[in-house]
């Protein structure tokens, strides 16, 4: 299916997890004018023409629900929106086909399984070609859409880290749990599995005893007595619900996969990555970030409003001081602001990194960066960042071509925290912010993407100055402020129901 080409005659022999692999891996043979980048993009393209052929089939043989489920499966295009595939849930799996499936159902399910194994190795191979590039950002999301294809990968599976454990893919974290006999609930999170059938019937484990599950609530109505909710990458404190907690769980976890994958070189650097895909081993520790999560609105301002005055027109805040991220459970809280919060949050908790990235240059791209990918949606096992209806970069597009509201990026780069916050145009400062960072996502067939990365590096590591940016793109501001315009001026009028405000 997919023209990759070039290579190596010799196989390299590649330990993944203490397995021997014999891989064939790419080597530096692509024609100049096919990029890793396009060959990826024809590789989607040619695998929606042939998944739209099947669903067409399907319907000529009257199978709507089957050919709904294909063409639900062909991943979407969509200008200025990056597409990642996410990374899989734990305790899900795909559904067993029934033994007594019909014979034509069963000519699609085969087709359909054929399709995507095949691409799961187009996928794979495009991997290592991007890997041998040092391409690594690119490397990193083709693994992870090889699984999406095929979750039982195993090369993919044990260059991310997974285990096999009981015929199951696990991640180290998991393992452990299965060890210690726990399994995954969706609502209750991590139970021991013998307790799975009392806490669905209403009762809960308190305190060494069984108790009802309204004397549960009632018990841990303080925060200091609350749930605790521990996963992967989080551990959640709430005074709600353990049902709350574990919605909010797995909505950051799966925001985490899609944020590693986006800034995979801000996670691992150039020397980790080549090592993981040559030797196979996993690089870096896991850190479990710290949330709490309160019962309502009230008690998130009363917590809060001494650190940060101006919390009551939040919906969400993360501390730097605390390195915590707190949320409320009410009608108003919203997933852009979870996200913002959150990618504070990763940033600033990843590495031993400063906690006042941006205090005396370059603020504008932390609060850029989060208004960029707050606009996060998950889309069945997808992630999907960005988009030209996105309200950030209506916003500044309504402030550059209506307002007539831009500060050169050579001034804005030189702005501390304390310039922007307390700017009388602060919230127009914070729409070009989401502006430029979309320019610096999606212009030019994605050209600045890789330096905008190594710009957060700097300005995280606080190495940074007020001309790194135009340094690490190779593009003095003022050309860059040329180019970011003619970016905005171009976008498509997005439908009239979704004007911005």
């Amino acid at each position: 299916m997919g023209n990759v080409r070039g290579r190596s005659e010799s196989p390299r022999r590649i330990a993944i997890g203490g397995v021997g692999l014999w891989l064939v891996c790419a080597c530096a043979m692509v024609r100049a004018d096919e990029t890793i980048a396009s060959q990826h993009q024809a590789l989607v393209q040619q695998n929606a023409q042939a998944l739209e052929a099947l669903a067409q089939w399907c319907e000529g043989n009257g199978l709507d629900e089957q050919a709904r489920a294909t063409r639900n499966w062909i991943v979407p295009q969509a200008p200025l929106t990056l597409v990642v595939a996410l990374p899989p849930v734990s305790g899900e799996a795909e559904a067993a086909a029934p033994d007594d499936e019909p014979a034509p159902v069963r000519q699609w399910r085969q087709q359909f399984e054929n399709l995507r194994q095949t691409q799961a190795e187009h996928l794979f191979e495009l991997a290592l070609l991007a890997a041998e590039q040092r391409e690594f950002t690119l490397a990193y999301q083709l693994v992870h859409e090889t699984l999406r294809e095929n979750p039982a990968h195993e090369r993919a599976r044990l260059l991310l880290g997974y285990k096999q454990h009981d015929g199951r893919w696990l991640t180290p974290y998991e393992v452990t749990k299965a060890q210690s006999q726990q399994v995954w609930h969706p609502r209750f999170g991590w139970l021991p599995e013998s307790q799975v059938a009392r806490y669905e019937s209403g009762e809960r484990r308190y305190r060494g005893r069984w108790v009802a599950a309204a004397d549960e609530t009632a018990a841990r109505a303080n925060l200091e007595r609350g749930w605790e909710v521990v996963t992967e990458h989080y551990q959640i404190r709430t005074n709600h619900s353990l049902e709350a907690g574990v919605r909010l769980a797995k909505r950051l976890e799966r925001f985490y996969g899609a944020w590693r994958q986006v800034f995979a070189r801000f996670v691992l650097n150039d020397e980790q990555w080549d090592r993981l895909f040559r030797e196979g081993v996993p690089t870096g520790s896991v850190k479990r970030h710290q949330i709490v999560l309160f019962r309502n609105r009230g008690e998130f301002i009363q917590a809060l409003e001494r650190e940060q005055p101006s919390i009551r027109i939040s919906t969400g805040y993360y501390s730097p001081k605390s390195r915590k991220a707190f949320y409320f459970v009410g009608s108003e809280e919203d997933d852009s602001t979870l996200y913002h919060e959150a990618t504070h949050q990763l940033f600033a908790e990843i590495h031993a990194t400063s906690r006042d990235a941006g205090r005396d240059t370059n603020f504008w791209i932390v609060e850029g960066v989060a208004c960029w990918i707050e606009s996060f949606r998950p889309q069945g096992g997808l992630g999907l960042i960005g988009g030209v209806a996105a309200t950030r970069l209506r916003n500044a597009r309504t402030r550059l071509t209506r307002d007539h509201f831009y500060l050169p990026l050579g001034q804005l780069a030189a702005m501390s925290v304390v310039n922007v916050q307390q700017n009388p145009q602060i919230s127009m400062i914070y729409s070009e912010s989401a502006g430029i960072t979309y320019f610096l996502m999606f212009a030019d067939e994605g050209r600045y993407r890789e330096p905008l990365v190594d710009f957060l590096n700097t300005v995280y590591a606080k190495r940074d100055k007020s001309t790194t940016l135009a340094e690490l793109t190779g593009v003095e501001f003022h050309e860059l402020d040329r180019r970011y315009r003619e970016f905005i001026e171009d976008l498509p009028d997005p439908e009239p129901t979704e004007t911005a405000p």
